[in-house]
């Protein structure tokens, strides 16, 4: 599995977390982020028993490749 890491939280206080990753043989992203615990949010989705959800912040979307428009090599 080919992992390369398109971005860090930039406000992350001890810049660990959240991370987006792409998994280049499977074209799939891979998110990093925070454990969304809180019963009433979870309710309000459909989540099937073999996933789980994380949150990341909106400012996490501009290292998703199809918002910048193309590959990131600054990384």
């Amino acid at each position: 599995m080919a992992l390369r890491k398109l971005g860090k939280d930039p406000e992350s206080p001890s810049g660990g977390s959240p991370t987006i990753y792409i998994d280049e043989d499977t074209d799939n992203y891979l998110v990093q982020g925070w454990k969304v615990l809180d019963a009433e949010r979870l309710v309000q989705l459909d989540i099937p028993s073999h996933e789980t959800v994380v949150e990341i912040p909106r400012r996490m979307v501009q290292f998703f490749l199809e918002v910048q428009g193309g590959e990131r090599s600054d990384v």
